[in-house]
């Protein structure tokens, strides 16, 4: 298992060993071992979730308060998703920039992304499936949205889909209805980079934890 950390700070590519024969392909998913060298920090599950999106669904741009906010560990068991993480956090060097991993049945891939980042998606192909390993339940008082069409981010969404046939978007009218990045950060909803530091640093400290490596 191979980790990778994105061009944001608290997002990581990782990339699995995998074992086939002809009977089909094992691999290990998640190995806390591993994720804790590279994040320097258990992953402190509350919840599972599963999405299933048709090609074209775009879902996101997501996040939560901080604290303790979501952070997220991305499989697509099924299908293909192009994974988007936007750096939201006001304050970070790399504030208003975002970074992409292709998540798909064939090199299986995953993505972490840490409290106080944004997430989103695009299925490449119908009944692309996602999976999502959470560090806290959803609450929806604490959830928020910025469009992921939002004109400051340009996110280069992609417009093929798996097959080659061409794709349009498709979001929810909650997603379509959220507000665009400046009027996000205009509206007190985002995260501070000092903020999400220093409850990183909490996570940090817990046992089986390596401190200082956040």
């Amino acid at each position: 298992m191979q980790f990778r950390e994105l061009g944001i700070q608290g997002a990581w590519e990782i990339t699995p060993r995998q074992l086939g024969d002809p009977r089909g392909v094992f691999l290990e998913a998640f190995k806390e071992d591993a994720f804790v060298e590279a994040v320097g920090h258990p992953l402190d599950l509350k919840q599972v979730n599963c999405s299933v999106s048709a090609a074209g669904v775009v879902r996101g741009i997501h996040f939560a308060d901080v604290p303790p906010s979501q952070a997220k560990y991305v499989t697509c068991p099924r299908g293909a998703v192009l994974d988007v993480v936007v750096d939201i956090r006001v304050g970070s060097p790399t504030f208003g920039r975002w970074d992409t991993v292709l998540l798909d049945d064939v090199d299986r891939r995953a993505i972490y992304i840490s409290e106080g980042l944004g997430h989103a998606f695009c299925a490449l192909e119908d009944d692309s499936t996602v999976m999502y390993l959470c560090s806290a339940p959803y609450a929806p008082g604490r959830e928020h949205g910025i469009s992921p069409l939002s004109p400051e981010l340009a996110i280069d969404w992609p417009h093929q889909a798996r097959d080659g046939s061409p794709l349009e978007p498709l979001l929810s009218d909650k997603d379509a209805a959220a507000p665009t990045l400046t009027a996000a950060r205009e509206q007190g909803l985002l995260p501070s980079y000092e903020d999400v530091q220093a409850y990183l640093a909490t996570l940090g400290s817990r046992p089986g934890s390596r401190a200082g490596t956040v």
